[in-house]
């Protein structure tokens, strides 16, 4: 959780018309809203924002690894001519997106489960394609015609698709404004296919073997098989894809397909870079950064803003950039706990009146934590005008915060069934202490020699909750079976 209100808001006009513009893939002419100069252009406000919203991964090391990596294949593209920017954002999400005009992001969390150099390289490769096949000019086109602006059909598309907790939950989705454009479409089959195919070709012109771009998805489907046997053990529903994994299908159609792109090309192909990735990625904060706060179990640690929470028995946290939430095992109720900007007023009564401008409502005043609250519950006007029921509690916190203890809920029966536990969730929320404060300790990963039969000596030494060997594996390609060779430089978390 930032200590921001809302996500990012994003605003542009339609551009006058369409344009003739050359693909520099197909070398087709093509009807498009975005020429070159517009896509730079909106490439780069847009920047802004996806730094602002997801922060910039404070590793000059690691950046300039990454960028100098993304140089060296956008080099080789079909658009060499564009200034390229390639970003590691601070996010433990396994994602990597792309916005026109040459940016492209990857997370810190896609990193740590790569296990190569050409990994990573058939991971940005793809990305790359995007830009280069006008992917995004042609979303922006097609959404024109739904009266979406080109910002709202390309960059608005490509942040939410990256935000990873589309569709996860109403819940989670019912405080953020921007998430109700998630309906916003993603590539087409037919554009990832050609990203896929473009990945593979600028692996080859740079001496990778494009048979990495099957590892990164074989990669991307043991985290779709490590999620739903960890629902499967806690009782859960098999959870949607999320990020890269629901922006880039990984199929077994598309896995297909990438085996016959890769068989395509013969060459003799140099060394995967294995040796130097790993040496890069020893030392990068793994999980949840101390920025975002923390999650250890049900419990939920911010140390910047000095707070904590616990979510009831069976419930569970999911943190995001905009908020954390504390979700019963249905998914259908929660409380939503956001940092409300100073903007929006200094005492309680002025926040509800201009954010919530709460009509037919009750007021009461409480104590969370030790700190002074507000529980309030009425109808509200949504921007819309809209009416619509709303109950939540304003607590200020440390260094004279406002937190906004939002109770979401997927219809007015899961309210009712889950108030009890919302209570008890709010109650929860207060000061963190001495203890807590080195509870709230990020982890680190970190690359080791592996003595062979060692995978349950590490586990048994490792802070990753639940199944720390399966987690082991997966963050080492072996989810599937097999052992590391004695001696083999892996991956551990500390």
């Amino acid at each position: 959780m930032h200590n921001r209100f809302l996500p990012i808001v994003l605003a542009a006009a339609l551009l006058a018309g369409c344009a003739t513009v050359t693909n520099p893939v197909t070398g087709q002419k093509e009807r498009s809203v975005m020429d070159e100069r517009s896509e730079i252009a909106e490439g780069r406000k847009a920047h802004e924002e996806v730094l602002q919203e997801f922060g910039v991964y404070a590793s000059p090391r690691l950046q300039a690894y990454v960028s100098e990596l993304g140089q060296k294949l956008a080099r080789q593209s079909h658009r060499q001519n564009l200034d390229w920017h390639f970003t590691v954002l601070d996010s433990p999400e396994v994602n990597a997106f792309a916005l026109p005009g040459g940016y492209v992001y990857v997370t810190r969390g896609l990193l740590a489960y790569m296990e190569s150099e050409a990994d990573l390289a058939g991971v940005i490769g793809h990305e790359i394609g995007h830009v280069t096949a006008r992917h995004g000019a042609q979303r922006a086109t097609r959404q024109q015609t739904a009266g979406l602006g080109v910002l709202a059909a390309t960059v608005l598309g490509a942040v939410l698709e990256a935000k990873g907790v589309r569709g996860a939950t109403d819940v989670a989705g019912a405080v953020s404004q921007g998430v109700a454009a998630g309906y916003i479409a993603s590539y087409s089959r037919e554009q990832e296919t050609q990203a896929d195919q473009l990945g593979a070709e600028y692996l080859a012109r740079n001496n990778y073997d494009p048979k990495n771009m099957i590892d990164v998805i074989r990669v991307l489907k043991s985290q779709e098989q490590f999620a739903a046997d960890t629902a499967r053990a806690e009782g859960r529903s098999r959870p949607a894809g999320a990020g890269w994994l629901a922006s880039h299908p990984s199929n077994d159609k598309r896995l297909q397909d990438i085996v016959q792109f890769a068989a395509q090309y013969k060459g003799k192909y140099g060394d995967e870079g294995r040796a130097r990735f790993l040496q890069a990625v020893d030392g990068m904060t793994f999980g949840e950064s101390r920025e975002q706060g923390v999650t250890r179990g049900r419990h939920f640690y911010h140390e910047p803003l000095g707070i904590a929470l616990t979510a009831p028995e069976g419930w569970r946290v999911q943190n995001s950039h905009e908020a954390v939430a504390l979700l019963n095992a249905a998914g259908d109720a929660g409380l939503i706990v956001q940092v409300v900007p100073p903007k929006a007023g200094s005492s309680h009564d002025e926040i509800i009146r201009n954010v919530f401008r709460l009509e037919q409502g009750r007021v009461e005043r409480l104590a969370l934590g030790g700190f002074s609250a507000t529980h309030f519950a009425g109808i509200a006007r949504n921007r819309q005008g809209q009416a619509q029921a709303v109950e939540a509690t304003l607590a200020t916190g440390p260094g004279n915060r406002h937190f906004l203890l939002f109770y979401g809920a997927r219809d007015a029966q899961a309210l009712a069934r889950s108030r009890g536990r919302l209570r008890e969730a709010e109650n929860s929320f207060r000061p963190l202490s001495a203890a807590e404060v080195a509870a709230a300790r990020p982890w680190i990963l970190r690359t080791v020699p592996y003595q062979r039969g060692g995978l349950a000596r590490l586990a048994g030494q490792s802070p990753l909750a639940g199944n720390a060997e399966a987690q082991l594996r997966l963050l080492n390609g072996i989810y599937g079976g097999g052992e590391p060779a004695a001696g083999q430089t892996i991956k551990i978390v500390e």
